[in-house]
């Protein structure tokens, strides 16, 4: 697929190659076991730390929906998951096919009663913003280390937040561990992603994430290693490769 550079190049949350190189996976984003089979085995761990971070999902009469954004969703693995916990979910990529794949998805698979609203959106975060979207949260899952500029993306996201909001990133350290085994062992020698997936240099270590952060206004509140196991995939202090992190918004 072409990727529209007059609408998703520019900012520091889209880099075209990036997204035309997700765009080539998109219709086999939901196998599990395509290429996008890491992300499936580790999602109900990234789900479940989102969730106990996250505030409780709202809705009623009596109170208004919480308004989630997951951006970089690509084909919705993270926003249906999100909105089957009753959060009111937008899901946001600059990949077209990604969002077409997405729709297509939940309209094959309908959410069950008792879930949020999920909507899908193709553009980028500095569209919203200019917008004046507000979301009570933002999820950016596996999604920071493909941006054009962390620093500024995490601005970006701060400025779309109600005060007291939250911010759900996870990604991957830049470590020798994670090149051996992210980058090389992953997309070389074992082929669970395509080649070129990663970039190791673009990996964002903790100490950058937490100044890159402060840098936004943001706090990091918790943050907890993603470790691979026989079992699947665990909460661990180890945060040598995968990490995910919960930022503060100030009230």
């Amino acid at each position: 697929m072409q990727v529209n550079d007059s609408i998703h190049s520019g900012g520091p949350s889209v880099v075209p190659d990036e997204i035309a190189r997700f765009s080539a996976l998109a219709d086999r984003w939901w196998d599990p076991s395509g290429p996008m089979r890491p992300l499936h085995a580790m999602n109900g761990l990234r789900l479940d730390w989102a969730r106990r971070h996250l505030p409780a999902p709202r809705a009623g009469e009596s109170a208004p929906v919480t308004r989630l954004l997951d951006i970089g969703c690509g084909a919705g693995l993270a926003s249906e998951g999100l909105a089957r916990m009753g959060y009111d979910v937008l899901g946001l990529d600059a990949s077209e096919a990604a969002i077409e794949a997405a729709r297509a998805h939940v309209q094959a698979h309908p959410l069950p009663p008792g879930a949020g609203r999920l909507a899908y959106r193709t553009g980028s975060a500095e569209e919203l913003r200019a917008e004046g979207a507000r979301f009570d949260a933002i999820s950016a899952l596996e999604v920071i280390e493909h941006v054009a500029d962390p620093a500024a993306f995490l601005r970006l996201l701060a400025d779309m937040v109600e005060p007291g909001g939250v911010i759900i990133v996870s990604t991957l350290n830049r470590t020798l561990r994670s090149l051996a085994t992210a980058k090389i062992g992953a997309e070389y020698i074992l082929r669970l992603l395509p080649v070129g997936t990663h970039e190791w240099r673009k990996f964002i270590t903790p100490a950058e994430l937490g100044t890159f952060a402060g840098q936004a206004g943001l706090r990091v509140s918790d943050i907890a290693g993603m470790t691979p196991g026989l079992t699947g995939w665990r909460e661990s202090r180890d945060l040598g490769v995968n990490y995910i992190a919960s930022l503060a918004v100030p009230g």
